[in-house]
Parts: C-alpha cells; structure tokens; sequence
C-alpha cells in the first residue's frame, strides 16, 4: 500500500512538460507617412503651407542655383519582433527550467523629394521606399 501511495505522490508531482509562450511586436515610428499619402495628396501646383499640413516640417531644405526650394522628408520605421518560452519540468522537489528568446526585426525607410517653383508652388515631387 506505502508503494501505490508513493508512484501516486510521484506520478502528481510530476508535471512533464510546461510551456507559457508570449510574442509582443513593436512599432516605432514617429508619425504614419506613406507613399501612398505622398501619391494620393501631394500635387503639383499646391503652395508650400499644404505640403506642411500633410507631411509636417521637412527633415531637409535646400535651394538650387534659381533660388527654388527643394524639401526633402526622410522617415524611418523600425518593426520588431519578439518571443519567449519558458519551459520546466517539475518533480517532487526538484525543478528545473529552460527559457527561449527570439527577436528579429526590420527597417523600412520612406524618402520624399518635393521641389518648389519661384512662387514656392509643387513644381516635382518623388519618392523612393527600402526594406532591410
């Protein structure tokens, strides 16, 4: 009888295998610019005081030799992600533990040119986008 209780105070005791996973993402970007906000609201002969309004103030001003304004916005969006699990296997008095992490992550870029006529009206705007 003391030999059935103790196999069934080690066979409760014994949890074979614990797992709890969690996985969090992550997005660190200052403000949400797009290549399609530049597409869709960006257009030629709209004064300078709009292009603020959709885009904010640009990162870079720079003139040519005319005198024209060009302004250049320069964003960077940063994606992480990440997961960890903890694993045990826990007997009588004993415990032991193993913890998994893993995290990656991703960068994507966004550049938009827009140049400015004598008048400070859009005379050309591009843009141009990177993953790494």
């Amino acid at each position: 009888m003391k030999y059935k209780n103790i196999l069934s105070a080690i066979a409760f005791a014994t949890i074979p295998f614990v797992s709890s996973c969690s996985t969090a993402n992550y997005s660190l970007n200052e403000e949400q610019m797009t290549v399609a906000k530049a597409q869709t609201e960006i257009k030629i002969g709209m004064p300078s005081s709009a292009v603020v309004e959709v885009l904010g103030s640009p990162n870079m001003v720079t003139t040519d030799t005319e005198r024209r304004e060009t302004w250049v916005y320069d964003k960077v969006s940063t994606n992480i992600q990440s997961s960890s699990s903890s694993r045990g296997v826990w007997l009588l008095l004993f415990a032991a533990k193993g913890k998994e992490s893993q995290a990656s992550s991703n960068q994507r870029t966004l550049t938009i040119i827009v140049k400015f006529d004598k008048n400070g009206l859009v005379r050309d705007f591009a843009y141009r986008t990177s993953t790494f």
